[in-house]
């Protein structure tokens, strides 16, 4: 489960992502709607590796007569040797997405599925926050965009963290997505940036998490944090 999934599956079958390939491109002909994003990347190498595949596929289908367009590609930041390398892996790639749920399980060394340590994974720890704030600034140094997705993107508290770091896009689950819109629409960007600047003086989880209780209660959310939240009819 840690070493052999996402990318490095791929490229040791690279006749298996060669077909997984021209059938996503085959299916977006004449719609342009392709969006292709890579898991677990841990390296350049992979993203040269991948782009090259990418490009087989794109030429084979054009030259077989079928009307396909190269779709961006984006990079999941989700092992700490990408965060260390995010604006190098930006250069090569349209957009990142930070997925937070591995991040933060490999960052703190604390496996998910580990009940003897599973209170140890914090979405909150301040390495966390720092690794999250180094791939945006990264990305957009790079000129590209950067977004978010796992469970921190859908966590009212965190959300506020990285809408003041300066992410371009939340993934959210659909039963997640109205009160994350609630909550951005209720801070100004500014504010959610002073937020993110007294976050980062913190050296432990838990007087970060009082302060972003604290600011959803001052601004009338605090159901939200229990769960009581209805959309208004």
């Amino acid at each position: 489960m840690l070493g052999w999934r996402g990318i490095r599956v791929l490229l040791d079958h690279p006749e298996l992502f060669l077909t997984q390939l021209r059938a996503a491109l085959r299916a977006a002909a004449e719609l342009g709607n392709l969006h292709l994003l890579l898991p677990v990347i841990s390296g350049v190498a992979e993203v040269e590796a991948a782009q090259r595949l990418l490009g087989q596929a794109y030429e084979e289908l054009l030259d077989e007569g079928v009307p396909v367009s190269r779709p961006p590609l984006g990079l999941m930041i989700e092992v700490p040797s990408a965060v260390y390398q995010a604006e190098a892996l930006a250069r090569r790639a349209d957009f990142l997405s930070v997925g937070t749920n591995d991040l933060t399980q490999y960052l703190l060394g604390v496996d998910r599925g580990n009940r003897r340590v599973a209170k140890l994974l914090d979405p909150l720890h301040p390495a966390v926050l720092q690794a999250l704030a180094h791939v945006v600034a990264a990305a957009h140094r790079a000129g590209k965009p950067a977004g978010v997705c796992g469970e921190s993107a859908g966590d009212p508290a965190a959300a506020l963290l990285l809408l003041g770091m300066g992410f371009d896009s939340l993934s959210v689950s659909v039963g997640s997505l109205l009160r994350i819109k609630y909550v951005i629409r209720s801070f100004t960007r500014a504010q959610a940036q002073a937020l993110v600047q007294r976050a980062m003086r913190q050296d432990r989880p838990e007087p970060i998490r009082e302060l972003l209780v604290a600011a959803l209660q001052d601004a009338g959310l605090g159901r939200l944090l229990r769960g009581q939240w209805q959309p208004a009819a």
